[in-house]
């Protein structure tokens, strides 16, 4: 009789397939893992949600793994006891070591959480959120604290997720960071985008000024275009590039007007693959200035283009990607004043391309997709195993 001992089977739960930098993580994933040691099985609760579904389809070519799809389409035209009963009957019928749980804050998450725990198996579960991010609130926390205590894992992206998670009782030892990167194009590569960069005839006298992203209340953008308008004067030339959409649009538009910023202020729409990373390209610095945001996902994609970042001090990726005038900038959110010095510092601090460039490169080398993956597997090892990180 063989004494091999059986490979640990974990079922990894994602909310939906849409999210691309997830499906690139999750394809390394598949792609490096023994699977003499792990036996992996995924499990897409939906395809899509209303954030979501007027941006963009799914691209299943970011998703190089065997999958298994809940529901189709849109999560949102679910009923909650349709979501629960699929729940109850995969996780019952699941013999899985180890279940990674796709979130905290929905019913069915804690219906699983509850089986699991009843059934004796070790969980996890992937967390984005900051002590920073938004308002803490008494009961909200009391639950997210009982949640994170019973776990056997968690799965982040940073220190500032770490901070969170203990802060609401969670074990230092069971927190696994940094488990983020971004899709970046399939034909990328830091050679090609640190000649590309060079060659965009950066100029500190015409700066250009980028946001991408949902033109939305929480993303501080009212604050970008008053700090805009204050740095003319030295930089009549400078221009500012929105790059998405949402449902403030109109209204920075009209705030565009009256601050007689017409003619420097672009609105250019959605954007994707290449025309999207040549805006990167050629940018004298990405600038998001959000008030509300667990990581920004975008400052990846920025720095993986040679463009530094300047960025408010709520968002999640600061302690891990701005190298205050290297990488980037931190300035004080929803503070005009203070962005608009950064923004007016920008073009002579990063003056020098290549050296930005490389700066931004080297940091981001340390963010891949497979990166993330070998922090996944070790965190699965040792929840498994007992093992300390």
């Amino acid at each position: 009789m063989s004494s091999e001992r059986r490979p640990f089977s974990i079922d990894i739960w994602h909310n939906i397939l849409w999210s691309q930098y997830k499906g690139e993580v999750f394809s390394s994933l598949w792609e490096m893992v023994d699977k003499s040691e792990f036996d992996l099985r995924f499990i897409q609760f939906a395809e899509t949600d209303g954030k979501r579904v007027s941006i963009s389809g799914v691209d299943l070519s970011r998703h190089r793994y065997p999958f298994d799809l809940v529901f189709e389409g849109c999560i949102d035209t679910v009923g909650l006891r349709q979501r629960l009963s699929a729940i109850l009957t995969r996780t019952l019928r699941s013999e899985a070591d180890l279940t990674v749980l796709m979130g905290y804050e929905k019913m069915e998450c804690w219906l699983q959480l509850l089986i699991l725990l009843l059934r004796r198996r070790k969980t996890a579960v992937f967390c984005d959120s900051t002590i920073h991010d938004q308002k803490q609130r008494f009961v909200r926390g009391l639950l997210k604290s009982a949640f994170f205590r019973v776990v056997s894992g968690i799965f982040g992206y940073g220190t500032r997720t770490k901070e969170y998670v203990v802060h609401y009782g969670a074990n230092p030892a069971k927190v696994f960071i940094p488990c983020h990167a971004v899709a970046l194009p399939l034909t990328y590569t830091p050679a090609i985008a640190l000649e590309s960069r060079m060659a965009a005839g950066i100029s500190p006298t015409t700066p250009r000024f980028l946001y991408v992203g949902r033109l939305s209340a929480e993303k501080g953008l009212g604050t970008l275009l008053n700090a805009f308008a204050r740095i003319r004067p030295k930089f009549p030339a400078a221009s500012l590039i929105f790059v998405g959409d949402g449902k403030m649009r109109a209204a920075l538009e009209k705030k565009t007007l009256e601050l007689g910023l017409g003619g420097s202020v672009q609105f250019a729409g959605s954007k994707t693959g290449d025309e999207l990373f040549r805006e990167f390209t050629i940018a004298t610095a990405l600038v998001l200035p959000s008030t509300s945001e667990p990581w920004g996902l975008v400052v990846n994609e920025a720095l993986s283009h040679g463009c530094p970042a300047i960025v408010s001090d709520r968002c999640g990726c600061v302690p891990e990607l701005i190298i205050e005038g290297k990488t980037g900038m931190v300035h004080a959110t929803d503070n005009v004043e203070d962005l608009a010095e950064k923004m007016l510092a920008a073009p002579a601090q990063f003056s020098d391309v290549e050296t930005t460039a490389r700066a931004c490169l080297n940091l981001m080398a340390q963010y891949t997709p497979q990166k993330a993956a070998n922090r996944i597997i070790a965190g699965c090892r040792a929840i498994l195993l007992g093992m300390n990180q």
